[in-house]
């Protein structure tokens, strides 16, 4: 329960008392909550997205959906995304680490620039653009993507913590990297695993035989994602920062929205 209350306190804005010491253990045993808080959230989005339909315009509902999970975690994942970008947009040196140096500066400043702008406006009409084209397809395969893309983003920033190491020698992603293991990566890719099947056990009902197919292709993907975000963090940073997961979380949701347009796309 301690790991839960943690992972919501930590990708939420839900004000949590927890009680007793918390220490670096439990910050990052916290990861295997992260798919059931991600879960929790696409129930949040699902509803938002249901409710709004009732009172709007069908564009403006996916608006909302759109714009709903920056308000549930604060907007410190687009923050994330805007300095990643920003910091990758250092023009280079030539020299390695002092470039490296000068990046991880650029996000610790905590002023967005033009590319970091440019970065959120680009991330939220993508999510928006594919949520609008699955709103025309089947009502299962649209809220099953709205309740999911939370779900597959926190799996992959799991990921991406688990591999990766930390760029800096304190903060967040020092904890959870440095103090992540296999237990935790194991216990949320079986939450995972979990939810998959019990979305493909109604997926039954509107005869997508095929769809196990696609999210074992779509749990590939995103884990090579993750490893690659690894990679490039820690050529471009050293390692992995916070503002780097943030950055991860909110590109892995277009990735899965993008998938599952392709998938409908190939599949008819």
């Amino acid at each position: 329960m301690k790991q839960l209350l943690l992972a919501i306190q930590f990708l939420t804005i839900i004000p949590l008392r927890i009680r007793g010491e918390v220490s670096e253990k439990d910050i990052a045993g916290s990861l295997s909550a992260f798919v059931a808080v991600g879960f929790l959230q696409g129930i949040l989005l699902v509803m938002a997205q249901y409710l709004s339909e009732m009172l709007f315009h069908p564009d403006l509902s996916i608006a909302i959906t759109v714009f709903a999970p920056v308000f549930i975690n604060g907007g410190f994942h687009l923050d994330g995304l805007a300095d990643t970008f920003d910091a990758l947009a250092v023009k280079s040196t030539g020299d390695n680490e002092r470039d490296r140096q000068k990046r991880l500066a650029v996000m610790r400043a905590g002023s967005t620039g033009p590319i970091g702008v440019v970065a959120i406006v680009f991330a939220l009409a993508f999510k928006y653009l594919l949520l609008k084209n699955l709103s025309h397809s089947i009502p299962f395969v649209f809220y099953s993507s709205i309740l999911f893309f939370p779900v597959i983003s926190k799996w992959t920033m799991v990921v991406s913590i688990y591999h990766g190491n930390p760029a800096r020698n304190n903060g967040l992603g020092y904890m959870m990297t440095t103090g992540a293991g296999f237990k935790e990566f194991a216990a949320a890719t079986l939450t995972l695993a979990g939810l998959f099947a019990l979305l493909l056990t109604y997926s039954k009902n509107y005869n997508m035989n095929n769809y196990h197919f696609f999210y074992f292709l779509l749990a590939a993907a995103m884990y090579a994602f993750g490893r690659l975000a690894v990679s490039v963090c820690k050529n471009k940073f050293g390692g992995i920062t916070g503002d780097n997961l943030g950055a991860i979380n909110e590109v892995s949701e277009i990735l899965f929205l993008a998938m599952v347009v392709i998938w409908l796309r190939l599949s008819i």
